[in-house]
């Protein structure tokens, strides 16, 4: 992991969204994207590729959920697996992480924002793989952490 933060600002953005739910919902997320995608002809490392806990895990239950988003280019019709969601954007305090990102690394960025002039911001908390070729290579992939700034 790099500790370098760069702070970026998402322009609003069309999205294709699918939800996955349970002790590993990730890879059930992704797995609706990706058969949507090729089904519609598009190839995931054309696109910008996001994710965030959907709903939060909670103390007690081994499930909760995951929304993954394709960034589209053009209209895309969703299906029952994938909605088409318009989204904000926002500015953001963004960290590269090396491989799976897990709560020490998003600590590590929440300890970062606490010591910058920035504050919390309510928009929604993402990680962007950076590396779709390696999509299912956990140790080897790329992500990029956006923790939702405001000045």
């Amino acid at each position: 992991m790099s500790n370098e933060v760069r702070i970026v600002r998402l322009e609003p953005m069309k999205v294709a969204a699918a939800l996955g739910f349970g002790p590993e919902p990730e890879a059930l997320a992704w797995e609706a994207l990706t058969h949507w995608a090729a089904s519609e002809g598009l190839r995931l490392n054309e696109h910008r590729l996001f994710g965030f806990n959907n709903p939060s895990p909670t103390p007690g239950s081994p499930n909760y959920g995951y929304e993954q988003w394709l960034v589209l280019k053009e209209r895309a019709i969703g299906s029952a697996e994938v909605q088409i969601k318009d989204v904000a954007g926002g500015l953001y305090a963004v960290m590269r992480c090396h491989g799976t990102p897990n709560p020490e690394i998003w600590q590590d960025l929440v300890r970062w924002r606490e010591a910058s002039p920035y504050r919390g911001a309510a928009h929604q908390w993402l990680e962007e793989l950076v590396t779709p070729d390696l999509l299912g290579q956990w140790d080897q992939v790329m992500f990029d952490l956006y923790l939702p700034i405001a000045e």
